[in-house]
């Protein structure tokens, strides 16, 4: 008997007692041995596609739509098939029928389950947003610890310059009024200057100026 096809609906619940439903594309042909026997109990081939492949069609698909949730039925269709052509191929041998190939011509879901999808969806893209806008104003917060950071040590350099400048007008001022009140030789002092070409300092000798009054 040469191949036939037919679409068979049928309808289950999931592990997690959701409705679903689906369409099955059937390829399947007649036991050679036993073709006149099944020909003789059902008569047409329509009487054997609404007879004997539709009620095990739907027996096979409740098997493999009970072993899991109805998400998981969905995200692991693959599966979902292979236990589905595992029961219903031992179910229409018994009648000799024998499954070439099935496919899945369309899976549904109950509208609660799809608002249920879509809820989860919004639920899970909203939590995405939170965690992206979370970790920006991490790194904003993080980026303003690092330009205070920046302003502070600049204060600090800024402070140890003005320290040091004011040390060195101290010990200048000393060295000045020594001199004035008639002291021992003025010291040597480094004046910054010098080559202005290279930049280079000079030793300026207070002690060779003669004191004016």
């Amino acid at each position: 008997m040469k191949v036939q096809k037919f679409e068979v609906p049928a309808e289950s619940s999931t592990k997690d007692l959701q409705n679903l439903s689906a369409r099955f594309a059937i390829n399947f042909r007649l036991d050679p041995i036993k073709v006149v026997e099944v020909r003789r109990k059902q008569g047409t081939l329509e009487n054997i596609v609404s007879k004997i492949i539709a009620p095990q069609t739907q027996e096979a698909f409740k098997i493999a739509a009970a072993r899991r949730t109805v998400e998981e039925a969905i995200t692991k269709r693959s599966e979902l098939k292979e236990d589905f052509d595992q029961a219903l191929g031992d179910r229409l041998e018994k009648y000799g029928i024998i499954v070439l190939d099935t496919s899945v011509v369309d899976l549904a879901f109950s509208p609660e389950f799809a608002k249920a999808v879509e809820e989860k969806q919004i639920a899970e893209q909203r939590a995405q947003r939170a965690v992206y806008v979370a970790r920006e104003a991490e790194q904003e917060a993080q980026a303003d610890v690092n330009r205070a950071k920046g302003r502070a040590e600049a204060q600090r350099l800024l402070a140890e310059t003005l320290k040091a400048q004011g040390g060195q007008l101290v010990l200048q001022k000393e060295a000045i009024e020594a001199w004035r009140s008639g002291g021992a030789q003025m010291p040597k002092v480094l004046v910054m200057g010098g080559d202005s070409k290279n930049g280079v300092p000079f030793i300026f000798n207070l002690g060779n100026v003669q004191n004016q009054p």
